[in-house]
């Protein structure tokens, strides 16, 4: 099975309250929306939150088009960071520890068990599943500040179809 995968992270003040949102799509076009937060976080562990989370619900040898708009997520697979920081014993190219080392390590895992490409998009670009990811991790960051929990909170929403098009009619509202 082939899903696409958009992605997201927000954080209110860095650190501070922070959001992730994914949009999953099934290849019969079917849309699953899942979103969490933190009540103090960044906006990188928002962004590698989003991707861990997503990949956790595709099974094992599935192939996934993740697009994000985080230049650190895609570039630490696409441009071979993680891979020196493994060989570097979890150090930069300037001597300095690797930050998020735990997610970093949760989300070399799940991509080891599936074929996964990379893709980057332009946020605040109009794209709509970017926008969309975008307005969950956002309104999830809120709601992080204004009520924080201590662990991370998922919510899933049903599966939703999505015409061929990928423009789906009428307005999607979280809350």
């Amino acid at each position: 099975m082939i899903y696409r995968i958009y992605t997201d992270g927000s954080c209110l003040g860095n650190p501070g309250a922070g959001g992730w949102a994914a949009v999953i799509v099934d290849a019969d076009n079917r849309r699953e929306e899942i979103f969490g937060g933190d009540a103090h976080t960044t906006n990188n562990r928002m962004e590698l939150t989003a991707a861990i989370r997503a990949l956790e619900k595709i099974s094992d040898g599935s192939s996934v088009e993740l697009f994000t708009d985080s230049s650190y997520l895609k570039n630490a697979f696409t441009n071979g960071w993680l891979v020196k920081w493994k060989r570097n014993g979890w150090k930069t190219a300037n001597k300095k520890p690797v930050l998020n080392r735990d997610l970093w390590l949760a989300l070399d895992a799940l991509i080891s068990s599936r074929a996964v490409k990379f893709h980057w998009v332009k946020g605040h670009a109009g794209h709509f599943y970017n926008e969309r990811c975008d307005e969950l991790a956002r309104s999830c960051a809120a709601r992080m500040k204004s009520t924080p929990v201590e662990v991370t909170e998922i919510v899933e929403r049903p599966k939703i179809h999505v015409p061929e098009d990928n423009s789906p009619k009428g307005q999607l509202n979280l809350f």
